[in-house]
């Protein structure tokens, strides 16, 4: 099985809809894909109704949390979406992102760069707005060659000269709330250094301690030396390890299915979720 449970679509700041994302995920030849958009649900229905048979959907939500000041992301598997605790704090991040985005558009504009709300609200559409979409703004202008190349101290990186601070929940309250929506945790790529500050190995072992069931070893921001650590730590932990494409369509590089996850972990992922099912897909639209 080819097995990909990271990906994001127009919901949040992927480039291809819900429907599209899943037409290509089988294209790609996948048998799994999970929907993990930022803070949202939104784009579950779509996927579902445009499902490829042969296709199986995994829903799910990336959460940003921030731990002792290092910002980092939660994905959450298989989750009641309709849980009020859960859905009243998505939310609350949620609604804190168009603030935010208007926030680094000033610190740009004082930074000499061009770029306008109107420019980054056209690149967001109806997704969830959040640093690429900005990011990519500054690529339209030619600041940055790349989506990547704005993720720095120069520009939007943790701390950086443009970035802005937004609501973000405590990991240990966002394991316990998709817990309690019957759904499975997983740290979304730990070692990301080019990000920003990561959050260091004592304090996933406290998560892990907490509830956290895994974190994602093989992504893209991962060199073969942080993966072998992270495989490690895991296995000291004994937490799942994960595999993922972080697919955000022509906004990174990285293609559909170019990291996966074991089919036994996908099998230990379904069977720890209580709160929603995977979705086998029928045909599609």
């Amino acid at each position: 099985m080819r097995i990909d449970l990271h990906t994001h679509s127009t919901a949040s700041d992927g480039t291809d809809t819900p429907a599209e994302l899943v037409r290509n995920a089988a294209a790609a030849g996948l048998d799994v894909v999970a929907l993990t958009d930022h803070d949202t649900t939104r784009g579950h229905a779509e996927a579902i109704a445009a499902l490829p048979e042969g296709l199986t959907l995994v829903t799910g939500a990336e959460l940003s949390c921030r731990i002792d000041g290092v910002s980092m992301h939660l994905l959450a598997y298989l989750f009641d979406p309709e849980e009020p605790e859960l859905l009243a704090e998505r939310e609350l991040v949620r609604d804190d992102r168009v603030p935010r985005a208007r926030g680094m558009v000033t610190k740009l504009q004082a930074l000499g760069v061009p770029v306008t709300w109107e420019q980054v609200a056209r690149i967001a559409g109806d997704g969830s707005v959040g640093r690429p979409h900005v990011a990519t703004a500054l690529v339209e202008l030619g600041v940055v060659p790349t989506v990547s190349d704005a993720f720095t101290e120069d520009w939007l990186a943790d701390g950086g000269r443009a970035y802005v601070e937004k609501h973000e929940t405590d990991p240990f309250e966002a394991i316990r709330l998709v817990k309690a929506a019957g759904g499975v945790t997983v740290f979304a790529h730990p070692g990301a250094d080019k990000r920003g500050r990561t959050v260091p190995e004592s304090a996933i072992a406290k998560m892990a301690a907490a509830g956290l069931d895994g974190i994602e070893v093989d992504h893209m921001d991962h060199d073969p030396e942080t993966r072998d650590r992270l495989r490690g730590l895991a296995a000291d932990l004994g937490l799942l390890v994960t595999g993922s494409s972080d697919y955000h369509g022509s906004r990174k590089t990285v293609t559909l299915g170019e990291f996966r996850t074991d089919p036994e972990v996908y099998g230990e992922i379904t069977r720890r979720a209580t709160g929603a099912f995977p979705v086998p897909g029928t045909g599609g639209a």
